[in-house]
């Protein structure tokens, strides 16, 4: 069932659709997340966390590409700023099987800005576009970046224009655009996605002013409504947190968002579907916690709910038979 970097899905070379993703999310999109979320949604466009090239190049590779064939449409979101290093991991990416590489322009961390990772880089659009290049120049998958509107010093509309117009020209069509600015000194990563306030009309400014390039919107969006209320400006929408605490939000991305007719996958099912998988990695020494963590947010809105996250929170790290305990919980969903 789990794919490797020795063992790739073969890219075929299709468009990826970037109409709905969900954004990397560092201790959160792991494998075993991505493997959940797929099950709600077969469409939506998923990140990897973001991996620096140094734990790439100088770490175990294997372990920070591997996935599994269900994951696609995938994409591996990179951390660095040395051209030479990023083309060497979009290689990597590559043969891996993903679908496309993201640069990461907009990771507002101080442990991050120390190795020139991150928000930070859009003081330097000129480097920026000389390692989207080296990317593209190293691979056929698409090489996209997700950045910020701007950074403390650095936040003028003229200066964003500057950034995504230098990057361009280096190859780069798609663009996700979180659009708050990004505080680099006495703000925390956490701060920086709640207290810069939202500007969708700077990101709606952007698409206008470069209508050739793909702009996708990320940044507070938490309903499949709102999610259609901003395709009628940009070309997509990435949902970040709340596709993580409420991921049944999936469940309806591909008939809402992509004309699918098939029926909504319940939550029952989707535990159902995964109970295999978490077998399986049980069976290979890991801890049902490892994956189950990531559905608590489907214990939300119904009878039983709190008795649901309970059951695989708290009562998981005593139990006996942990699967026995996935199917009490399971019972929980019946119907639902």
């Amino acid at each position: 069932m789990v794919q490797n970097s020795a063992t790739p899905h073969v890219n075929t070379g299709s468009t990826v659709s970037r109409r709905f993703s969900v954004a990397p999310m560092m201790d959160w999109t792991d494998r075993h997340c991505r493997f959940f979320l797929r099950l709600l949604s077969k469409n939506a466009l998923l990140y990897t966390e973001m991996v620096t090239t140094g734990a790439l190049l100088h770490g175990d590779a294997e372990r920070f590409l591997r996935h599994d064939v269900s994951e696609h449409p995938l994409a591996l979101q990179l951390g660095g700023s040395t051209a030479t290093d990023l083309a060497a991991c979009a290689r990597l990416a590559q043969e891996a099987g993903y679908d496309e590489v993201n640069l990461n322009v907009g990771c507002p961390s101080d442990r991050v800005q120390n190795n020139m990772i991150g928000a930070c880089l859009m003081a330097h659009p000129a480097l920026v576009a000389d390692c989207v290049k080296a990317m593209r120049d190293a691979v056929s998958i698409p090489v996209t970046v997700k950045h910020r509107i701007g950074i403390n010093g650095r936040d003028s509309y003229a200066q964003l224009c500057d950034f995504v117009a230098t990057v361009r020209e280096a190859g780069c069509n798609s663009f996700t655009v979180h659009a708050r600015i990004a505080i680099l000194e006495g703000l925390s990563p956490k701060e920086n996605r709640d207290i810069p306030p939202l500007r969708y009309d700077v990101a709606a400014q952007l698409k206008t002013d470069f209508p050739d390039l793909e702009i996708i919107l990320n940044g507070g969006i938490k309903t499949l409504d709102q999610c259609i209320d901003h395709l009628q400006v940009f070309d997509g929408v990435m949902l970040g947190r709340e596709a993580y605490h409420n991921p049944y939000i999936l469940a309806e991305v591909d008939q809402k968002l992509f004309g699918c007719t098939q029926p909504v996958v319940t939550r029952a099912q989707a535990l159902a579907l995964l109970r295999p998988y978490i077998a399986e990695h049980i069976g290979a020494g890991g801890a049902m916690h490892h994956i189950t963590r990531h559905i608590l947010g489907l214990g939300q809105g119904f009878p039983g709910a709190r008795r649901f996250r309970q059951l695989l929170s708290v009562d998981i790290h005593k139990a006996q038979d942990p699967l026995a305990l996935l199917d009490q919980a399971g019972e929980l969903l019946e119907g639902r």
